[in-house]
């Protein structure tokens, strides 16, 4: 009769995979995918926040559990469950189904894929889960995937330092106009203006590295963090308590466990490590501004291929689009630190499921978005065009103007009043400004100060003081000491220079 019951329940669960299965056969294009995943971000990001990757990790947990429990005296653990559980840590496609039908019975996630493990580890199914709650494995395999996660972004950030570094060492000397309100100001280098992008990121570069080197493990800590049901199982033994959580931060490559735990670790992490990759996209958004700009100016560009185009209407256009694709996912990636403060803010008292549904897009849009921005930036920071010409043209624009400050210290040093010298640059400079912006002219300044007696003394430096490579200070020596060999950089860099070696420009999906 067992039998018969037995078989009648397999048959009723194989009949509402069945009929999952029919309703599900709809092709991938008749429902909604992010575009995260299909179009912007690398496989490995978006393999790595797969419902299997999540779930399989949580299948090593019970395991790990389960080992050290068993190691610590448990005996109602067998070999026999050890050996089914490893031999089906990767959850199939069948074992998803087994868990849909099981979570719509259940309506408990977590307990769908105890059972859908059971089945495959029926020797293991009285065991699995044994003394823990359900965080024991979400919240473990959250710590556990971002701390995957960041492990794939930090490489990836310094290929683009690299990158940044290289086109800064290229064009140290090339003088360039400098802006401060996005008015001309006092002239640079390309290659300044690039190391100061490459500073921003190695900024993000540590602080992704110090939240990375902080991440702890939160373990197995019981329903609010007292681990009471790990020490009923142990009868009272504090020690093997504490013995537990350490075999369980040995198996995940963890340095420890948080402290404190509720139920969950502190959503405070999620928000320290949101902020750090935050910081990358504040970055990215600054330097694909700066270009977006300079590409208008037509000075640089982002890299355009030979069938490319720029625009559906304007046949002649090179529109910056992977500029504004960075610019863009920046944009939505500032935005996840407001939503995991206002989720660690509302867990009431020891939790409450308000952070579960939040955390699940959250989480992986944080590194997906984070992934596809150093992708495209390692593409165009990979293939940078300068126009020299261009550049040099416009300098030539402002040169006179960014010449009278020297003009003015020459005269003083010769006894002329520094305030009168002022006095008459500024009224010449306006006269030159009005014929620029009213009359569409060339600047004619230094022409107006040849013709001022004023300034007769010094007249016969005047051709030698229109070289702008006067007129970019320290600029390359700060390239060199930031950028060169033995600068700030190739120590920050030094670890990940395997992989930089290694990688090629990162090739965008579409």
């Amino acid at each position: 009769m067992a039998g018969n019951t037995t078989d009648a329940a397999t048959l009723d669960l194989q009949s509402q995979i069945s009929s999952m299965k029919s309703q599900s056969g709809a092709s991938v294009f008749d429902s909604y995918q992010t575009s995260l995943t299909g179009r912007y971000c690398s496989a490995e990001m978006s393999q790595l926040f797969s419902q299997r990757s999540r779930h399989s990790t949580w299948r090593k947990l019970w395991l790990y559990l389960a080992e050290a429990e068993k190691e610590l005296g448990i005996e109602n653990i067998s070999d026999a469950a050890l050996k089914e559980m490893r031999e089906h840590l990767m959850v199939t496609d069948a074992d998803f189904e087994v868990a849909k039908v099981e979570e719509k019975k259940r309506r408990h996630d977590v307990m769908a894929h105890v059972h859908a493990f059971g089945q495959v580890a029926p020797s293991a199914a009285g065991i699995i889960h044994y003394g823990a709650t359900s965080c024991y494995v979400t919240d473990n395999a959250e710590l556990l995937l971002m701390r995957d996660g960041l492990n794939l972004l930090l490489p990836k950030l310094a290929k683009v330092i690299a990158n940044l570094s290289q086109f800064a060492m290229q064009w140290r000397n090339e003088p360039t106009l400098a802006y401060t309100h996005l008015q001309p100001a006092q002239l640079i280098t390309v290659g300044k203006r690039a190391a100061q992008w490459a500073q921003d990121l190695l900024f993000d570069l540590e602080a992704i590295e110090h939240v990375r080197s902080g991440l702890q493990f939160r373990g197995a800590q019981g329903t609010t963090g007292t681990q009471a049901s790990f020490l009923e199982i142990f009868s009272g033994d504090s020690k093997k308590c504490d013995a537990l959580n350490e075999l369980l931060c040995q198996k995940t490559g963890f340095p420890s466990c948080y402290p404190i735990s509720t139920q969950t670790y502190t959503r405070k992490v999620d928000l320290l490590i949101a902020n750090a990759i935050a910081g990358l996209a504040a970055s990215a958004q600054k330097i694909t501004g700066d270009i977006r700009h300079l590409a208008a100016w037509k000075e640089i560009e982002e890299p355009f291929e030979k069938e490319q185009i720029g625009s559906s209407a304007m046949a002649y256009k090179r529109n910056p689009m992977r500029s504004e694709r960075i610019y863009a996912l920046s944009r939505e990636l500032l935005s996840k630190p407001s939503a995991f403060a206002a989720t660690l803010s509302d867990q009431w008292m020891e939790r409450t499921l308000d952070d579960s549904a939040i955390r699940r897009i959250d989480i992986p849009e944080t590194f997906l978005l984070a992934d596809a921005i150093l992708l495209s930036l390692d593409n165009v920071t990979s293939g940078l065009v300068v126009y020299p010409a261009r550049i040099a043209a416009r300098v030539h624009e402002e040169l006179p103007f960014m010449i009278t400050e020297s003009i003015i210290m020459r005269l003083v040093a010769q006894g002329e009043s520094r305030q009168e010298a002022h006095e008459q640059i500024r009224v010449l400079s306006h006269q030159a400004a009005y014929q620029v912006k009213h009359e569409g002219k060339s600047n004619d300044l230094v022409q107006r100060i040849r013709s001022a007696r004023f300034f007769e003394k010094v007249w016969n430096e005047l051709d030698g003081m229109l070289d702008a490579r006067l007129y970019t200070g320290r600029s390359c020596e700060i390239v060199e000491r930031f950028c060169g060999p033995g600068g700030v950089l190739e120590g920050k860099l030094e670890r990940y220079s395997g992989f930089i070696e290694k990688a090629g420009v990162a090739e965008l999906n579409v």
